[in-house]
């Protein structure tokens, strides 16, 4: 199953847009490809998409954007200027069946996805280099800070977008500017 693109991709697509023009750019957990696509149309250098959900190749090679299955940053080398990352970020739900929780649930409580892949992800980041993350209110982001700060990291949040049951905002996320 893959994720159909829903409000998260597109508050995320709108980021994309005003960042990509010129970079390397890694669009983690591809899924549709939304945030590849628009990358792509939006005069990004180079574009690579992974997604641990094999799915998503005919997907990519359909829109001609290479596409490498990988869980997070297993199967990916080099460093990019940019990292788009719309994860799974809500707390695993007993009763979703096993493809729905791959799509949605980010772990046991929301945040362990997320935490595993910023640990990866600044080793692929260039030293000017941004990451783009959707996070919601439901997913604990204490341990996500807390990571951040210990990664010398800061993020900033772009846009945001209110629903009844969660608040879905988009973080980027850089290493810590020297005064």
């Amino acid at each position: 199953m893959i994720y159909p693109p829903l409000d998260d991709s597109l508050l995320l697509a709108e980021q994309v847009k005003k960042h990509c023009f010129g970079k390397e750019v890694l669009d983690m957990g591809t899924g549709s490809g939304i945030q590849a696509e628009t990358a792509l149309n939006n005069n990004a250098k180079s574009i690579l998409s992974a997604d641990i959900n094999e799915e998503s190749t005919p997907i990519l090679k359909k829109k001609g954007i290479k596409f490498i299955h990988s869980d997070l940053f297993s199967n990916i080398s080099g460093e990019f200027d940019l990292i788009i990352f719309n994860p799974p970020y809500l707390p695993l739900d007993e009763r979703e069946d096993k493809e729905g929780a791959l799509t949605n649930a980010g772990g046991k409580k929301g945040d362990e996805l997320i935490l595993r892949f910023l640990k990866q992800a600044i080793l692929h980041l260039k030293k000017e280099g941004i990451i783009l993350l959707v996070v919601s209110s439901l997913t604990p982001q204490k341990e996500i800070k807390k990571l951040l700060n210990q990664l010398n990291m800061e993020f900033e949040v772009l846009s945001e977008k209110k629903f009844f049951m969660e608040k879905l905002e988009v973080w980027k996320i850089q290493k810590w500017r020297k005064a």
